[in-house]
């Protein structure tokens, strides 16, 4: 099957399939980055497929295997501070979707990611622009992700200004 990228079904329930399979795409990108914020490591492993996915994370590492990643998820994202409070704060927003369908329940897509971390142990706030190259597949008829490349256009490191305070369920 050639690529369906709505322009190219045929008919209007072709289209329709294609539209539901990229907003499903779009649903688990959202869910794996809402995870992250919230640091929930059972729902960022259920946007992996089961087994085999391909993960390069870039400055974190690559990983074999979803297991691998959460693992480093769960050491970075539920690690605290030595007043008990998370030691790093994450707020993910990704735009700019570009998803192709590729048939057979394989999927690519490219994301822009606006990162931003504050890390209360070594007192700094990082910004980025980071790039996702993503593969996903149908598995027992949800998508998930099958591989995913980082890229890191830049970044910016500051320290926190003294007195910075923190509000929220996270804080």
């Amino acid at each position: 099957m050639e690529s369906i990228s709505g322009e190219a079904a045929r008919t209007v329930e072709e289209r329709l399939t294609a539209l539901e399979a990229i907003e499903a795409i779009k649903t688990v990108k959202h869910r794996y980055l809402r995870a992250c914020d919230r640091k929930d490591p059972k729902g960022f492993r259920e946007c992996f497929v089961t087994e085999g996915a391909v993960l390069d994370y870039g400055p974190l590492g690559a990983f074999e295997g979803a297991e691998a990643l959460t693992r480093v998820f769960e050491r970075i994202a539920l690690g605290r501070d030595g007043d008990g409070r998370y030691a790093v704060l994450d707020m993910h927003h990704a735009m700019n979707p570009v998803i192709e369908l590729l048939g057979e329940g394989r999927a690519e897509g490219a994301w822009s990611l606006r990162f931003r971390q504050v890390d209360r142990v070594a007192r700094t706030e990082k910004v980025s622009a980071i790039e996702y190259d993503d593969r996903y597949e149908l598995e027992d008829g949800r998508w998930k992700i099958r591989s995913s490349r980082v890229t890191v256009l830049w970044e910016m490191i500051r320290p926190l200004a003294e007195g910075t305070s923190f509000q929220g369920s996270h804080a």
